[in-house]
């Protein structure tokens, strides 16, 4: 281990040890520590994964299917917005770490590199060129609906960007919006099973995101689109097999992901009904969650078990804020996030490329 490596450990340790003043233990989980804050160093250090990787064209998965020759082309040339950070969506929500990470701290070290990445990639030409590709016959279903949740993430965090840069950013980005929104209502009538993986299809997870956007953006159609989908999907649901969880490749939890998207659209009453027959367990104080063991992190689907601490933790938090008398969820969380922590500031790109989105996310939602 060189002197370089050494130091960059050390900080990595001290980032980690970093916490508020109150802490909870678990009796009997050595993992238990206090949450780290994202104060402005741990900002600084989080940004570098997407800074890193958003104009990193290569290596790239392009996860397409070709109609004809005329679909062939470099990552750069096909997605000229969202090229970098090894697949699309990755790049998307990389773009979505850098605004949401300059919004809280406007003053970080590499602020003014940030803000230049923003305006190349996010430009008026880039974005159209990301919509005829979406036009393109035989990519109607292109990132449906993992890639198509964040984009409306991105828009939303964006909108609510209140800095100059912003308003020229969401005027670019608004027609690729405006057609994963009307794509959204267009799909979900069709769909008649919600689908109950830990991948990237998970509906639960892309009506989240979805949701998140309509009501900060006061879109009444998708708000509806979603309602509905939501009661038709998930109403009756009971008993989730959550000791199922997780599969080899999960980085989002089918259980726990439902749980978190439907305390959004009911009312807190009709949610504690629903949760008592969905999740029940989730209300004994007791109740326990061992985080998803990951036993090499430069296997790309491997890895993805770290993606599923993050998910679980800001689903876990997520409950506990709209039912308080889960509190003792909290905790679980924050273990959850300081296992997987340590394993994305690293060099080592089958986890960087994304899993610093994952965890900046979790981070934002704890409370």
């Amino acid at each position: 281990m060189d002197h370089k490596t050494i130091i960059t450990t050390f900080s990595i340790f001290v980032f980690l040890v970093s916490c508020r003043n109150q802490q909870k233990t678990l009796p009997d989980n050595s993992l238990s520590m206090a949450l780290p804050e994202l104060t402005f160093n741990e900002a600084n250090r989080l940004v570098r994964l997407p800074l890193e990787c958003l104009q990193t064209e290569y290596p790239n998965k392009l996860n397409q299917s070709l109609q004809d020759s005329t679909h062939l082309g470099g990552p750069k040339q096909l997605h000229p917005a969202f090229y970098g950070c090894y697949d699309w969506h990755s790049s998307v929500h990389g773009h979505w770490s850098l605004v949401s990470l300059l919004k809280q701290f406007p003053s970080l070290n590499q602020a003014s590199t940030i803000r230049n990445k923003l305006v190349e990639n996010i430009s008026k030409e880039n974005i159209m060129a990301e919509v005829d590709y979406f036009n393109m016959i035989g990519n109607k279903s292109y990132e449906r609906t993992y890639g198509w949740a964040w984009i409306l993430k991105l828009a939303e965090e964006i909108h609510t960007w209140q800095d100059p840069l912003a308003r020229d950013l969401e005027a670019n980005l608004q027609p690729l919006t405006n057609y994963i929104v009307a794509a959204y209502i267009e799909f979900l009538p069709k769909l008649n099973y919600p689908i109950r993986v830990g991948e990237h299809s998970n509906t639960a997870f892309g009506l989240s995101l979805a949701w998140d956007y309509a009501v900060v953006l006061e879109d009444d159609a998708l708000k509806n689109a979603i309602t509905t989908s939501v009661a038709r999907f998930y109403e009756s649901d009971a008993n989730c097999p959550l000791n199922w969880e997780p599969s080899g490749f999960d980085f989002l939890s089918p259980c726990l992901e439902e749980a978190n998207l439907v305390r959004k659209i009911y009312s807190p009453d009709k949610y504690k009904k629903w949760l008592d027959k969905f999740l029940p367990q989730l209300a004994d104080p007791q109740f326990s969650l061992v985080p998803g063991k990951v036993s090499d992190r430069t296997d790309g689907k491997l890895v993805h078990l770290d993606g599923l601490n993050f998910s679980r933790a800001w689903c876990l938090y997520g409950i506990a804020q709209t039912l308080p008398q889960y509190s003792h969820l909290k905790q679980i969380a924050t273990d959850h996030i300081n296992y997987s922590l340590p394993g994305i500031i690293d060099n080592n790109y089958s986890s960087t490329h994304w899993l610093g989105s994952f965890a900046l996310y979790a981070l934002n939602t704890a409370q």
